[in-house]
């Protein structure tokens, strides 16, 4: 309507004048309307953006767990080796009480090393609605549980996964006298515990478990198996205990029942168990994308360290096994020139999707002394993380040089990795990498500490962002 055809007279002018105005009788024909204007097209930033690390709580001792709950609070909970469970509200700050302290009921810790503590946190799926979380952690033992091994042996610790529910006033703050037991079973030594819960996506709760300590799964608390070759056995064990396991119960029970899909549901197996073979499956997590993976890293002896894709029923082959390798329980620095590929029920050893060479492997080339399972990528922050598992080793020599990989996850056996350029690092972190966490919106969290064992300020948690 621009342009027109002038026509000669008053009328027509009028008329083309009023057409022109579309009609609106009392706007002013003197002063144009702006064309309405498109809407301008969203901007997405498509620059790559370098990982670098933002601190988001400091001065703790050993902080072990970080994960959101599901239920749009956008806190952070972080459980601390020591006992305590604490907040990051919100607005970023930390509040000044814990949200739990469960210390009193813990095994005493040794503050120079210590693998026992508060391991392992998970929140219901439907806790906006049940507020019911679960912990796991390491009492005194039980007295009187027969031992396996010399008169006057005893078992070091138990292992205990407890429901607890949070105060019916307060959101920051749990009820400690709503405890209820789900499991519980003696540990041997101090190490190789395990340690990490998660519900998976058919809303059981999974549990890894070590193979109960010591070295080469060998010493008092460790049962013979099947292999005789190499002595002793918790890993390939799936009678006598649930070590070197990795666990699955239905929590709605009392205290917990058992999924009828379980591998050894209804047999004279221990029917918690989901998958074994496994050294110390400190940390596993669930991919909160594609098919919802598990994926466990398992700590290794003196060779080889793993990162293992768990399936349902699967043998790991610990203590046959140490990665790929055959292992050697008379010497743990070399490897045996054959071994089975298969266990006494059939079942194949499956070997690790990931395997590293452990830095005391005399062979040379190591990468670090015990791998730190992690987490798939599945934030915004870094487009060129997406789909990639991050995890890394406590150390690569012993001192603090903890250090962070990424692996591409193939439909092969065998996963590329490379290590995580991280702004502002080098070859290594500069602490010992503890371990990782993950929010709900898919974004990876590093948590550190100067000290090897529980004692001290030093632990931080950071979380992985874009540069």
């Amino acid at each position: 309507m621009k342009h027109f055809i002038r026509i000669s007279g008053l009328l027509f002018m009028t008329i083309a004048i009023f057409v022109h105005m579309g009609c609106k009788k009392n706007s002013s024909y003197t002063t144009p309307q702006p064309s309405p204007q498109p809407t301008p097209p969203q901007v997405v930033d498509t620059t790559t953006k370098t990982p670098a690390l933002q601190l988001i709580a400091d001065s703790m001792i050993a902080p072990l767990v970080i994960l959101e709950p599901p239920d749009g609070s956008k806190r952070l909970f972080v459980a601390d080796e020591t006992g305590t469970v604490w907040i990051i509200g919100a607005d970023g700050k930390k509040l000044s009480n814990p949200f739990i302290d469960i210390s009193g009921r813990m095994i005493t810790l040794n503050a120079s090393y210590d693998e026992r503590g508060l391991l392992g946190m998970a929140f219901h799926p439907d806790y906006k609605t049940n507020g019911k979380f679960y912990l796991f952690y390491t009492a005194p033992p039980k007295s009187g549980t027969p031992f396996p091994g010399p008169s006057g042996s005893g078992w070091d610790n138990l292992t205990r996964i407890s429901e607890f529910k949070v105060s019916a006033g307060d959101p920051n703050q749990a009820d400690p006298g709503s405890e209820r037991v789900l499991l519980e079973d003696n540990h041997p030594y101090i190490n190789h515990n395990g340690g990490t819960l998660a519900f998976g996506p058919d809303g059981f709760l999974y549990i890894s478990i070590g193979d109960g300590g010591n070295a080469d799964d060998v010493g008092n608390g460790h049962v013979a198996d099947w292999y005789a070759v190499n002595a002793g056995g918790n890993g390939q064990d799936i009678y006598a205990n649930l070590m070197g396991d990795i666990l699955r119960i239905d929590v709605n029970g009392n205290p917990y029942n058992i999924p009828t899909d379980n591998p050894f549901a209804g047999t004279a197996a221990r029917p918690e168990i989901y998958a074994f073979g496994f050294r110390n499956p400190f940390r596993f997590s669930f991919d909160m994308g594609g098919t919802h993976q598990l994926i466990a890293g398992d700590v290794g002896q003196s060779l080889y360290e793993e990162i293992d894709l768990v399936t349902k029923g699967g043998n790991y082959g610990w203590n046959v096994k140490e990665g790929t390798h055959c292992f050697d329980t008379d010497n743990d620095t070399a490897e045996r020139a054959s071994c089975p590929m298969i266990d006494s029920a059939g079942n194949t050893l499956i070997d690790p999707v990931i395997e590293l060479v452990n830095s005391a492997n005399p062979k040379g080339g190591g990468i670090g002394n015990a791998v730190i399972g992690g987490f798939v990528y599945r934030g915004t922050a870094l487009r060129s993380l997406q789909g990639k598992y991050l995890f890394g080793m406590f150390s690569t020599t012993d001192d603090r040089t903890g250090k962070v990989f990424s692996a591409d996850m193939g439909s092969g056996s065998n996963w590329a990795y490379n290590a995580l350029n991280i702004s502002g690092y080098t070859s290594n972190l500069g602490t010992y990498l503890k371990s990782f966490g993950q929010d709900q919106s898919g974004e990876i969290y590093l948590l550190t500490s100067d000290q090897s064992g529980p004692q001290g300020s030093t632990g931080k948690v950071y979380k992985i962002v874009g540069k």
